[in-house]
């Protein structure tokens, strides 16, 4: 597996979300390409596969009909989009629940009155929270529920859907600085797809390395216009500079925070973060 200096910092950071817009691949390649990423030169950064929920008998059959999950089950986080109903997840954790190709890690779902149904599979549940007064509701939700001894993560969209705006560093920035304050930590999702903050495409995006970076700094009391200013840094030099200084301490801390991102181009930040001597690339055998 990759090691580096800053190992610790990507270590399993990136899900493999290949299944969801704007990469919509088929499940069938989607399980057969994250399998061939898992002995790849990119493993040690890689997270779990992310799966719809209503997709978990074809994912079972997938997994059986190939021999690498007999060795290490396939490690999937079953989601649900926001506004969902639960149930597709109480139904894929029981279809589930015995299979030993696959490895659920996580459940994932919007906030709502119903998320809570969840708590009794004793899985990780990752919740999308939304913004203003129920980002604070949701937030003290989950919250309350880490205080019960649930294993909950918050999350929060970063890329653009048709129903949701990107949100820029002022957006993010409020996010961070509650979640931080709740004494949280959180997931990201959608639009994560370069190391630094710019526009691409046309679409401005935000930068894995100032999320990092943003953390880090909200971490140690930094507020919400700071982390923004954090946020909107677009100068690679001083971001990679910054990231690099960063000591294992402050690595493990960052990490315990944010936890991950998922994203449908799974290696492109990665290939990046090695652009910039970040993550090594190196092959790896079951």
């Amino acid at each position: 597996m990759s090691r580096t200096p800053f190992a610790p910092l990507f270590d399993r950071l990136v899900d493999d979300a290949a299944v969801f817009p704007p990469g919509l691949a088929p499940l069938d390649e989607a399980v057969r390409g994250h399998l061939d990423r898992r002995t790849g030169p990119y493993a040690a950064s890689l997270g779990p596969l992310l799966v719809p929920a209503t997709s978990a008998g074809e994912l079972a059959r997938l997994a059986t009909d190939d021999p690498r999950t007999a060795v290490e089950p396939l490690a999937v986080g079953l989601v649900v989009r926001p506004g969902a109903p639960v149930q597709p997840l109480v139904d894929a954790l029981g279809a589930l629940q015995d299979d030993e190709r696959v490895l659920v890690t996580a459940v994932e779902l919007g906030w709502s009155p119903q998320w809570r149904e969840l708590l009794a599979a004793q899985v990780p549940a990752v919740v999308e929270v939304g913004l203003g007064a129920e980002q604070e509701r949701a937030l003290d939700d989950i919250a309350d529920a880490v205080d019960d001894e649930h294993d909950v993560t918050a999350k929060f969209r970063t890329g653009a859907t048709p129903t949701w705006a990107w949100p820029g560093e002022h957006v993010l920035a409020g996010f961070l600085d509650a979640v931080v304050l709740h004494g949280l930590p959180f997931k990201l999702t959608g639009g994560l797809h370069h190391a630094v903050r710019g526009t691409h495409g046309g679409e401005p995006m935000h930068g894995v390395l100032n999320v990092l970076l943003a953390t880090h700094e909200a971490l140690h009391g930094a507020e919400a216009h700071e982390l923004a200013g954090e946020l909107a840094r677009t100068d690679t030099e001083v971001l990679v500079t910054a990231v690099s200084s960063l000591g294992a301490e402050d690595a493990a801390r960052i990490r315990r925070s944010f936890t991950a991102f998922g994203c449908c181009g799974v290696l492109d930040p990665l290939h990046e973060l090695e652009a910039f001597g970040l993550v090594t690339a190196k092959e790896t055998h079951p």
